[in-house]
């Protein structure tokens, strides 16, 4: 009896109290953190669930309303699309640089917020379906909430690499699923005229976000495709490249 209640003494210590107090506020601590982030990826998931909802808004308004020429688009002075035409073996060295001409745009409002749309970007293989935005550097971190933009070269189904970034939530949305496209995929480019051109994925690789290499104009006279975005960890950007089917 004496032994049991010198061993409780012993566990009773101040120290053993403090522990005691300091494991239960980490407890405590630990749910609030838990709370917080899971509050966090609510809200996430709701402003992602909003923006598809714009996005898909303005596909709507895309099939129902006439297409109209805006081309008030203003391109970057160095925005040149080189073109290398298909020549003799002599001339293939020649390179033509031709400066862009304004891209046919059309511009949605949705939510009191302006969406300048280039084109329409449709893969069947893993259901993407989204307007392509026309954006600016200032506007592309919120336009690319809302829908895939226009990153470089010169306009939709013209000759040169029409490159779009898209970005990657891990689910269905947006470009999510581009890293599992394969050779042969079929992507599908509409531009602001109503012209649609497939395209067919020749190559895909991961490059270094600071890697632009692949957003080269010169392709032999050929139009071609670029999709951009992150891999899952985003340290690496994922590169599918689709030429024109012929």
């Amino acid at each position: 009896m004496n032994q049991i209640l010198v061993n409780e003494k012993i566990y009773s210590t101040p120290e053993l109290k403090r522990k005691k107090k300091f494991y239960k506020f980490e407890f405590f601590f630990s749910v609030f953190l838990l709370c917080l982030l899971t509050s966090f990826y609510i809200y996430a998931e709701y402003d992602r669930n909003k923006s598809e909802a714009v996005s898909q808004k303005i596909l709507e308004n895309m099939q129902l309303q006439e297409i109209v020429d805006t081309t008030t688009i203003s391109q970057k002075e160095n925005d040149i699309i080189t073109v290398v035409l298909n020549r003799s073996a002599e001339e293939q060295e020649e390179v033509i640089e031709e400066p862009p001409q304004p891209a046919k745009t059309v511009t949605y409002t949705e939510n009191g917020v302006d969406y300048t749309t280039i084109a329409r970007i449709v893969i069947p293989k893993i259901g993407v379906d989204y307007p392509v935005f026309q954006t600016t550097d200032e506007r592309i971190e919120k336009d690319l909430k809302v829908a895939p933009c226009k990153f470089w070269g010169g306009d939709p189904n013209e000759v040169g690499n029409f490159c779009i970034v898209g970005h990657n939530y891990w689910d269905d949305r947006f470009f999510s699923q581009v890293p599992t496209l394969e050779n042969g995929d079929i992507i599908q480019l509409t531009d602001m005229s109503n012209r649609t051109l497939n395209y067919v994925v020749y190559d895909k690789h991961n490059v270094h976000p600071k890697n632009v290499s692949d957003t080269t104009q010169v392709t032999n006279g050929r139009k071609e495709i670029t999709l951009i975005t992150c891999t899952k960890d985003s340290k690496e950007r994922v590169i599918v490249k689709a030429t024109e089917q012929i």
